[in-house]
């Protein structure tokens, strides 16, 4: 159902990941986000792995949660697989007309799916363990500098968290709607693609109004508590770094040295194509799956 849709969600907790600066929080994302890209073979998609259970487990967020993440955005991955899988060439493993699938195109395309998944489930973290107020708050002090410039950091950053927040909402009140029409025999699930199309309409168009209210109810609001922008405002929790935002800076940073050293410095390829060529030079006896074997099957 669309309630276990988790995207913009919040989740409040005292984890180590639920104190950390939001600042520090947006900044390590956007360098994960970096580092997903240089991992280019199977070791390096381990680390990335290990690091991401590593971080759910600080967050004490489920697993459950952590696939309710991916919920939303299935279509995206599998099509992501499939673009690969059907367009790469390579080695044929089988072929049905104008229908080709490779060898490097399932390789590619599992790898391609798999740093795409990696994306959703970290960036999520960063709605899971902020709150809307104090992301808002971390997005403006970093766009504070650009100020100077004549971009309007304040209202920028209230505009995108203001559209996160209601995602849940706008989800919630999906799901209420969905309910009623069925209950007067709606029906969403049977009939083709066209049929399905016309059987959104009852349900998109109260959807549209309803968010239109609540944006004209959250502006009154605004307005009843004298809101004039970010210009002169005051807050009740200033934002301050501590030593635990400078040790999970450490830590990300770190993940993305790594991750640049196996792909530019040390390959794990090489390292195993070395070790098994000393193997052979010592006259050691080979084992059942030599080194070599293992990188052929990687």
């Amino acid at each position: 159902m669309l309630t276990d849709i988790t995207l913009g969600q919040y989740f409040p907790g005292n984890s180590y990941l639920h104190r950390l600066d939001p600042r520090m929080k947006i900044m390590g994302t956007m360098i994960f986000i970096f580092s997903v890209f240089l991992a280019n073979e199977p070791f390096s998609y381990a680390v990335l792995a290990a690091f991401i259970a590593f971080t759910y487990a600080l967050s004490r967020l489920s697993v459950q949660t952590m696939v309710k993440s991916l919920k939303p955005l299935w279509g995206i991955i599998i099509f992501t697989f499939a673009v690969h899988v059907f367009t790469t060439p390579g080695k044929e493993l089988w072929t049905y007309g104008w229908i080709h699938i490779t060898e490097d195109g399932i390789y590619r395309g599992f790898f391609m799916t798999l740093r795409l998944v990696y994306l959703i489930v970290f960036s999520s973290l960063l709605t899971y363990t902020t709150s809307p107020i104090v992301l808002t708050d971390g997005i403006e002090h970093l766009l504070s500098p650009f100020k100077r410039f004549g971009v309007p950091a304040h209202e920028l950053a209230m505009m995108m968290t203001i559209a996160m927040r209601f995602i849940p909402t706008l989800l919630e009140e999906t799901g209420r709607i969905m309910k009623a029409q069925t209950a007067r025999g709606a029906n969403f699930t049977s009939g083709n693609l066209w049929q399905r199309g016309k059987n959104m309409v009852p349900l998109l168009v109260p959807l549209f109004i309803s968010a239109f209210r609540r944006a004209d109810d959250l502006a009154t609001a605004m307005e009843a508590r004298c809101y004039r922008g970010g210009e002169g405002r005051t807050r009740l929790h200033e934002l301050a770094y501590s030593r635990r935002d400078g040790v999970a800076f450490f830590g990300i940073v770190v993940l993305t040295l790594i991750l640049a050293v196996l792909r530019w410095v040390l390959p794990i390829r090489t390292i195993l194509l070395t070790v098994s060529r000393l193997l052979i030079r010592c006259r050691i006896p080979r084992w059942p799956l030599s080194f070599s074997t293992i990188f052929r099957a990687l």
